[in-house]
């Protein structure tokens, strides 16, 4: 959520081996120890995608090898010499012991509380006076933008199904219309305590701190003067007053967008009238009047004098501000949709026109024209929020990003990774030369993406070995370089594929965009398979090296998006690992042809293996656990609710193996729950990056293993999208990960507990008042203590 939210380490205590310190990610040279971390040879197992027959392709590609037929070469490893390594043994363990053994109804937690409760730690970061004044100020506009979207997606999606009958109860056992009703109560008292916190808390802590958000009548006359120059000038133009009356239909009143609601009367006629004007989304919400005074655009525009403009020769009796929220999820049947490009235009307009699910409305509105918006927009009393205004606090980004760095969380600047910084040259480093060595474990925004994922896609697209790339795309940026050096690469006349996922949510018009660009320019643009969405995140380079093909390869739980890279905490691999490569090859195929290979070395792939894969070696840690084997499983993701993997941790946990999970949203888990769950515990940690990595770390008898990849645990990922996870080869990385989520998950660490009830405890300082270590900041100081500038 965007993001949605939006979403560090202390003097060592531990010196990392040499090793670790040469070619390990080293987050943080004082985590703890990991436990013994050998390298695990495992035999072949089959972990099949998806047949023919389950899914319809698209499209059709021509291989890498067809285009590189005219030059000499033989595969550096082809496909038979790999045999898949994942544990052959793992079949046996699909089915846990006692995996028909009856389990509480009650079990799972309500997703739809779950997110609440999440939204709700964002908005106690706002209400924390030890963070950051303007901080606090972006942390309000991202629980209001996070709002927005639940609406417009959860809450929308369970009123359709309960209109056409198709809701069902949930799996922590409500009904459909209960979970609706909660949604209402809940929202209304967080939505509430989100305004208190502005008008009460946040607000007059930045009047003292000389940025002033006030309202007109708190103008002076010489601002309101200035004021008016800038309405008649560059703001009436842009206005459109809508009447209401029999010759005037009720308008259209478009999602998120903020209203001013006119009450006017006819002084010759004495007839009461209604008018709407919209206030313009394109300007800036905060104007100032003077410096450091800032007034909201929709109190400039309703301002009498203004108003007068606008409506002349008729009297102005009251205005009031409302805003309407619509479902605005889509809805493509693909498998009846000939071309998804133009089905998905098509239904972009149409989501304009979504029915309303919230009616925003200031809580002065006068009851006849509240009683006017809720005939006209057919919203329910439940649906109505009146909040002091101004209202849509999301107008915050823009004073969040005023110049007071003294209000902001300490600059910082991700270094380039160590394995890929520049050593006494003037040219750019040679990523190849650098994979050729060894693997590089990158962890952003702690280690610079621009410097590191885009700079291998460049270097790729410009080196005249590459002969092909082959490349996902979910989410990118307005002026993405990575789509640039895409462009690049197939105007030099190599072969780009470019898998573009034009449903992501909110990001489709911006795909559509792309993915014509990217067609223009003569690169391969498929959209996946029919009804899945393709989520992982591959980048995959094939380059000629003498008489051979190299294949270097990206695997990573973020999006191709240098600005969030930025803001979004993630896990990447860069490797010419010949088994990733391989299964990259395979994966891709797949994607874009008519391949039926369906083994993977390295690699768990949703939605045929992943869920099973990770199930089995939960299910396995049960028997390591009963052998006296070291045995522990822990997961950080995103969200936690597919039952069956809760189910697989329920019962790990009865049999003794303690399960830690790491999650930052939604989680539907019930911890600490006698002969359940005792042996599980939930964290979750928020701060000034988004924590959007999902890592899957098991003990393994004492051999451990560790996954990352782009999979939440829930329906969506495992069943409906393209997910992938790669297991971690390099010791010293398995080791960096295994710190990681034990310092995550550390009592000393500041985060959220989440207890039987579904309530979340924040734990930000010890029983002696003093504040525990925030892993971000930790990690950030060990990049400085590296290069020599840790904070005193």
């Amino acid at each position: 959520m965007t993001p949605s939210v939006p979403e560090p380490s202390p003097p060592p205590e531990n010196e990392p081996s040499p090793v670790q310190e040469t070619r390990s990610l080293q987050f943080v040279a004082a985590l703890p120890p990991a436990s013994s971390d050998a390298p695990v040879p495992v035999p072949a197992r089959n972990n099949g995608f998806m047949t023919q027959h389950e899914v319809q392709v698209q499209h059709a590609q021509p291989s890498v090898g067809s285009i590189a037929a005219h030059r000499p070469h033989t595969v550096a490893a082809v496909v038979s010499d790999l045999e898949p390594d994942l544990d052959a043994d793992l079949d046996a363990y699909e089915e846990a012991d006692g995996a028909g053994a009856q389990l509480p109804q009650n079990r799972f937690l309500d997703r739809e509380r779950s997110w609440l409760a999440f939204n709700e730690r964002v908005l106690e970061l706002a209400e924390d006076p030890s963070t950051p004044l303007l901080e606090r100020a972006n942390f309000l506009a991202i629980f209001a933008s996070n709002l927005d979207e639940f609406f417009m997606v959860r809450v929308a999606g369970l009123k359709r199904r309960i209109a056409t009958g198709v809701a069902t109860r949930s799996a922590s056992g409500l009904q459909p219309r209960e979970v609706l009703e909660m949604i209402w109560a809940r929202s209304r008292e967080l939505m509430a305590r989100h305004a208190a916190c502005y008008q009460e808390d946040v607000a007059p802590a930045l009047a003292e701190e000389g940025i002033n958000l006030v309202r007109w009548n708190e103008l002076t006359e010489k601002e309101q003067a200035r004021l008016f120059t800038l309405f008649r000038n560059q703001i009436f133009p842009v206005l459109t007053p809508l009447a209401v009356d029999p010759a005037h239909p009720f308008p259209y009143i478009s999602g998120l967008s903020l209203n001013l609601a006119v009450d006017l009367r006819n002084p010759i006629s004495g007839h009461r009238h209604f008018a709407r004007v919209k206030v313009p989304p394109l300007l800036s919400r905060f104007l100032e009047a003077s410096p450091g005074r800032y007034v909201p655009l929709e109190d400039v525009i309703s301002a009498p004098a203004h108003l007068e403009e606008l409506f002349p020769g008729m009297e102005v009796l009251e205005t009031h501000m409302f805003r309407v929220t619509r479902n605005e999820d889509l809805e493509v049947e693909e498998d009846d949709a000939e071309n998804l490009l133009q089905a998905l235009e098509k239904e972009l307009m149409r989501r304009r026109f979504g029915p309303p699910v919230r009616l925003e409305v200031e809580e002065s509105i006068d009851p006849y024209v509240l009683n006017l918006l809720r005939r006209e927009l057919k919203v329910s009393e439940a649906e109505v929020y009146p909040l002091p205004g101004p209202l849509d606090l999301t107008g915050l980004f823009g004073i969040s990003r005023l110049d007071r760095p003294e209000l902001k969380y300490p600059k910082f600047v991700a270094g380039t990774h160590r394995d890929l910084a520049e050593v006494e040259s003037a040219s750019a480093p040679d990523i190849f030369a650098a994979l050729r060595e060894h693997d590089v474990l990158l962890h952003h925004p702690y280690d610079s993406f621009s410097t590191s994922v885009q700079a291998f896609l460049e270097q790729a697209a410009t080196d005249p070995d590459v002969l092909a790339i082959k490349q996902t795309l979910y989410r990118t940026s307005g002026d993405s370089p990575i789509v640039d050096a895409l462009i690049d690469a197939a105007e030099s006349g190599k072969q780009v594929l470019v898998l573009v996922e034009i449903k992501a949510r909110f990001d489709e018009q911006a795909n559509i965009k792309w993915a014509r660009k990217l067609e223009e320019a003569g690169c391969h643009v498929v959209y996946g398979l029919v009804g899945l969405k393709t989520h992982c995140k591959l980048s995959l380079v094939v380059r000629q090296e003498g008489e051979t093909l190299a294949r270097y390869s990206h695997v990573g739980t973020g999006n191709y998006h240098p600005k969030t890279a930025r803001l979004y905490e993630d896990i990447g691999l860069l490797t010419a690992d010949a088994q990733v490569g391989a299964d990259l090859s395979d994966l891709f195929n797949r994607l874009s042809g008519y391949s039926r290979r369906e083994t993977y070395r390295r690699l768990l792939v949703a939605p045929k293996s992943l869920r099973d894969g990770l199930i089995a070696r939960i299910n396995k840690e049960a028997q390591h656990h009963r052998a006296g084997r070291p045995a522990y499983v822990r997961i950080k993701v995103n969200s936690m609710v597919d039952e069956a993997v809760i189910d697989a941790l329920y019962r790990a946990s009865q049999a003794g193996v303690p399960v830690d999970v790491w999650v930052r949203g939604i989680c539907a888990v019930r911890p600490g729950v006698p002969d359940l769950s005792e042996n599980i515990r939930v964290r979750s940690v928020l701060g000034r990056f988004l924590e959007h990595s999902r890592i899957f770390a098991f003990g393994n008898g004492g051999e451990p293993e560790v996954w990352f990849g782009s999979a939440d645990m829930m329906h969506r990922n495992l069943d409906r999208r393209i997910e992938a996870l790669v297991r971690v080869k390099d010791p010293a990385h398995r080791a960096s990960l295994s710190r990681l989520l034990e310092t995550g998950m550390s009592d000393k660490t500041s985060s959220w507990h989440l207890g039987p009830d579904g309530e979340w405890t924040r734990h930000a300082a010890d029983g002696d008042g003093q504040q525990l270590r925030n892993v971000q900041e930790m990690l950030i100081d060990a990049r400085r203590r590296r290069r020599g500038k840790a904070t005193p």
